[in-house]
């Protein structure tokens, strides 16, 4: 595709940005003179990219590319996230992508180097930053592993996104399957730079990574508006045993939840069990997925529910917990008509079930419970093996839940 967009297709798309891409395709006839099944798909990657890149999808003077590629770029707040953590003069992005990175990186780094192997998405990547006004990005067209072998540069970052998905477009979880395969090329890495900045799946077993990789010195689970979205490492140029680890929630108000542990403190963790007092405590996705189920209750002198419920309680109010934290009501079991009594005539609550027989289904098939309302229920066992629900009204969460 030709661009700048012609001026014609460009108000096509202005005046589409928000209709079903399906129906755009049927009604193509009518627009004889725009290519409007090329049209449609940037319609479509615009309408995918609204959430994680608004700015992008709102400025009409961008091309984009087939949608698989906005899916898998980062958000704008990853991204910001992840420049943050670097700084220096030169840094190479090894999979740049739609370049959401990249962008990022330069707002923080002197000179970066985007490397992409697909050359289209390269092109597109290239025309983007010149009218986004982007001049200290390189754009290289070219494998990551033919261009560390050949620049000249050393770089104080590297950072990598390496592909998760196989031939067959089935996702993968270990990093031997990603491609390229860090472990393997990480002698490359840190001999082409001092640190390297590494993505992976939030499915990727955090242990087997430490212990694949034996050069992480610090790594990052982030979580947006408690939904794991990426976990990050920082490799070193000397082996580390027990990294520092940081569960980070960004939430949509703009601030964040913050736990900080280590497995040498989780392990030192010893957890004290109660039944339910006054508050209740979640522990945010990013808190689970980095492994605190210990240390965070610890940390904020909670008590344990049970050993395998992962939830905490207290008399008095920890009001910066990352995660969500909620006003006890009452305690029952698992009986539809005790707890419709807590409800309103239309019996709607929102319902969590950790540790407990049902899953959330079946919990509401058997009481007859919809979800909504203003109450929540926790389905889960006490300290005594007990099934048992909590009747639970939330509390507006901290103007920062920094622990």
């Amino acid at each position: 595709m030709d661009y700048p967009l012609p001026e014609a297709a460009r108000r096509y798309v202005a005046a589409h940005l928000h209709d079903d891409p399906a129906h755009l395709a049927l009604q193509a006839r009518r627009h004889p003179g725009l290519p409007v099944p090329e049209l449609v798909r940037q319609i479509q990657a615009r309408q995918k990219a609204r959430a994680k890149l608004p700015a992008w999808a709102d400025n009409l003077e961008l091309i984009f590319p087939p949608a698989l590629s906005v899916e898998q770029a980062s958000s704008a707040r990853t991204a910001a996230f992840k420049a943050n953590l670097v700084d220096g003069q030169r840094l190479a992005d090894l999979t740049g992508g739609f370049g959401a990175d990249s962008a990022a990186f330069a707002a923080r780094v002197a000179q970066v180097d985007y490397v992409e192997r697909d050359p289209a998405l390269a092109e597109v990547v290239r025309y983007n930053f010149g009218q986004l006004g982007i001049d200290n990005v390189t754009i290289n067209a070219a494998d990551a592993v033919a261009f560390l072998k050949s620049t000249p540069h050393h770089y104080d970052w590297l950072y990598l996104d390496p592909a998760r998905r196989d031939t067959a477009a089935r996702k993968i979880f270990l990093l031997r399957d990603c491609e390229p395969d860090v472990a393997k090329l990480l002698p490359l890495l840190l001999h082409k730079a001092d640190k390297v900045l590494l993505k992976t799946s939030p499915m990727l077993d955090i242990e087997h990574a430490v212990q694949g990789l034996a050069h992480v010195r610090r790594l990052w689970v982030v979580a947006v508006d408690n939904e794991v979205k990426e976990v990050l490492y920082e490799l070193g140029q000397e082996p580390a045993v027990d990294p520092e680890r940081y569960a980070l929630n960004l939430r949509r108000d703009g601030t964040q939840q913050e736990f900080r542990l280590n497995r040498a403190r989780e392990a030192r963790a010893i957890p004290r069990y109660a039944e339910a007092q006054q508050y209740l405590y979640e522990p945010n996705a990013a808190v689970l997925k980095a492994g605190a189920f210990r240390s965070i209750g610890t940390a904020f002198e909670l008590l344990k529910l049970h050993q395998h419920s992962h939830l905490y309680t207290s008399d008095v109010l920890r009001a910066d917990f990352p995660g969500r934290v909620f006003k006890i009501l009452a305690v029952e079991k698992a009986d539809g008509a005790a707890l419709k009594a807590h409800l309103g005539p239309e019996a709607r609550a929102h319902v969590t079930t950790r540790n407990f027989p049902d899953s959330v289904a079946d919990f509401r098939r058997r009481t007859g419970i919809r979800e909504g309302g203003e109450v929540y229920l926790f389905a889960t066992t006490d300290l005594r093996s007990r099934p048992v629900v909590l009747v639970c009204e939330k509390l507006t969460p901290p103007v920062n839940g920094l622990a």
